[in-house]
């Protein structure tokens, strides 16, 4: 019953996220005033996407901090996700480019922070999570997958239309997120230092070659995958392809195959 109610908090979690995010670049390109005119630059793109980066880098330590220490993580993420659904839903009516900058940082400083905080919570509750976790992440491409296969489907990938999709499904995974088991603040009472809630740890961790070539691959990887995601969209959308973010869902299929065999190769 646990790995199911995880399960679906984890589909919500990353429908919500792949509904606005593959498709933000194209309404960017499209939107108009009443008069024609483009309402933001080429340029201006890379820098929308990039308050999605700056917030990852940043909030996930503070909110961290709140979890371990002062809040219960599902209500946490329930107040989060609430403030996320109203940010986005704000973001879907800026016009004015600094406008929806600023909106877009605030909006992800709410939104990216809850990844870590359903993986954590995920792996608190199952009783094997190097077997059992994977089973259960899956479920989160399968929403990102569907989210698109959606939004390609109803032809919307130039309008803010995803926006108000991941809006709305925010509010049902902020419900939501009150009816997961109960995941009080771990640390509260453990003397954990300031400084190892903000990461020193994982710094550390750093002197483990293994550890070390992990990290350093990940930040490889991220970097033509930031690339994908701001233009991919886009480009296939100039090319004529109809439903393109239900076609760029395919490249998912492939990480549902290699999560399903994690615990075979652990």
């Amino acid at each position: 019953m646990v790995r199911l109610r995880l399960s679906l908090m984890m589909f919500l979690q990353y429908f919500a996220w792949g509904a606005s995010y593959v498709t933000l670049a194209t309404y960017l390109s499209h939107a108009t005033d009443s008069s024609g005119v483009r309402l933001f630059s080429d340029s201006f793109v890379g820098d929308a996407y990039g308050t999605a980066a700056i917030a990852a880098m940043i909030a996930p330590f503070f909110v961290g901090i709140m979890a371990d220490r002062f809040f219960a993580t599902e209500r946490l993420l329930a107040v989060l996700h609430l403030a996320g659904a109203a940010l986005l839903y704000i973001l879907s009516t800026a016009r004015v480019p600094i406008l929806f900058y600023f909106i877009a940082l605030a909006y992800y400083l709410t939104f990216m922070p809850t990844l870590a905080l359903t993986n954590s919570i995920s792996l608190k509750h199952l009783r094997e999570p190097a077997r059992d976790f994977p089973s259960v992440r899956v479920w989160g491409t399968i929403g990102w997958i569907v989210a698109g296969l959606s939004v390609g489907f109803l032809r919307v990938e130039a309008t803010a239309m995803p926006m108000v999709i991941g809006s709305a499904t925010q509010v049902l995974l902020a419900v939501y997120c009150l009816a997961l088991p109960h995941t009080p603040p771990s640390r509260a009472r453990a003397g954990q230092s300031s400084s190892g809630s903000l990461g020193s740890g994982a710094i550390e961790l750093m002197k483990n070659w293994s550890f070390a070539v992990f990290v350093i691959g990940s930040f490889l990887i991220s970097i033509p995958l930031q690339f994908y995601y701001t233009f991919a969209n886009p480009f296939l959308t100039e090319l004529g392809v109809t439903n393109s973010a239900g076609k760029q869902t395919y490249g998912q299929l492939s990480e549902i195959v290699c999560m399903l065999l994690l615990p075979f190769f652990f």
